[in-house]
């Protein structure tokens, strides 16, 4: 990108660009507003014209990585097979969701610990996004929603069963990545992940 694309208005986005390759490759501790706008090419002061500050610029870099996160669990999402009954296809919806999340913490560990780095206040009842139709919150509540419509999931059950899904899944890759089973061979970390996926489901399912 050139000096004269920024004049039209596109030095935020290099910015932001240049932003999530820092976070790609250290996490939100490799991101720095001086450091990226010396990247791009620019004086720090253009940088600060746009971000007013490290915490600005990372929260729109936190946002992007959740979009990619989303993306990701969306992919897995709409693979499942539409020839399956509503509730074995709604299960592995579920399964596909975690699934999704854990691998892109594997791939990209510098995205998923940016992806939760903004300490900025907003409006969105999680740190995941709304509650629905949106983000990876939202993706995983719209899963729940179908068990409970195709009556794998008690409605009386529904409440605070996607805390319980999240914490599964992101405390496993937290295991993965800066744990104890960051040493497990890949083979194995599939074989324990299945073993989580599945030990949630049936809890989901299990009316006692």
């Amino acid at each position: 990108m050139t000096s004269a694309t920024y004049h039209h208005g596109n030095l935020r986005a290099a910015l932001i660009e240049t932003g999530l390759a820092m976070a790609r490759e250290s996490g939100p501790d490799g991101v720095a507003l001086r450091e990226v706008a010396r990247r791009v090419g620019v004086s720090h002061n253009a940088a600060y014209r746009h971000f007013a500050d490290r915490e600005a610029l990372l929260t729109e870099i936190s946002a992007h990585a959740m979009e990619q996160l989303t993306e990701a669990m969306r992919t897995r999402i709409e693979a499942v097979s539409t020839r399956l009954d509503p509730v074995s296809g709604a299960r592995r919806r579920l399964s596909e969701v975690g699934r999704a999340y854990v691998e892109f913490a594997l791939a990209e560990p510098g995205l998923f610990r940016v992806a939760f780095a903004s300490k900025a206040d907003g409006a969105a009842e999680s740190p995941l996004g709304p509650p629905t139709g949106e983000g990876p919150y939202g993706l995983l509540n719209d899963v729940l929603d179908e068990l409970v419509a195709t009556g794998y999931l008690d409605p009386a059950r529904r409440a605070g069963s996607e805390v319980a899904c999240w914490s599964a899944v992101h405390g496993f890759a937290e295991l993965c990545l800066d744990g104890p089973l960051r040493l497990l061979p890949s083979s194995q970390r599939e074989e324990v992940l299945t073993r989580l996926l599945d030990t949630v489901d049936r809890g989901l399912g299990d009316p006692a």
